[in-house]
C-alpha cells in the first residue's frame, strides 16, 4: 500500500508521461491485461487512456486493472490512470 507521500512523488513522475494504452468501447480484456503487465513490470510507472466511448466506468476499470497486474492504483485524474508496480528484475524509481 502507497502511502499519501509516496503518491504524490508518483504523481509527479507520471506527469510527464504520455498514456501508452487506451481502453475502449470493448473494455478491458485479456490480451489488453497481458500487454499492460509486460508493459508495467518493464516500466514500474505508466499511464493508460480510458476513450469516451467506453461503456465501463473508468474507476471501475482502474481497480480491475490494478487488480489483475498486481499494481498499485496511484490516481485517477480525467480520463487517465496511473498505475505502479515495483520491477522485480531492475529497479527503476525509488520511492521516499
Amino acid at each position: 500500500m502507497l502511502t499519501g507521500k509516496q503518491k504524490r512523488y508518483l504523481r509527479s513522475l507520471a506527469h510527464h508521461l504520455d498514456p501508452i494504452f487506451q481502453v475502449g468501447k470493448g473494455g478491458t480484456n485479456e490480451h489488453l491485461m497481458r500487454h499492460i503487465n509486460d508493459a508495467i513490470e518493464k516500466r514500474e510507472l505508466m499511464k493508460v487512456s480510458v476513450l469516451n466511448n467506453c461503456l465501463e466506468d473508468k474507476h471501475d476499470i482502474a481497480a480491475e486493472l490494478a487488480e489483475q497486474t498486481g499494481s498499485e492504483l496511484v490516481q485517477v485524474i480525467g480520463s487517465v490512470i496511473i498505475l505502479y508496480k515495483p520491477s522485480r528484475d531492475h529497479k527503476q524509481i525509488e520511492l521516499p
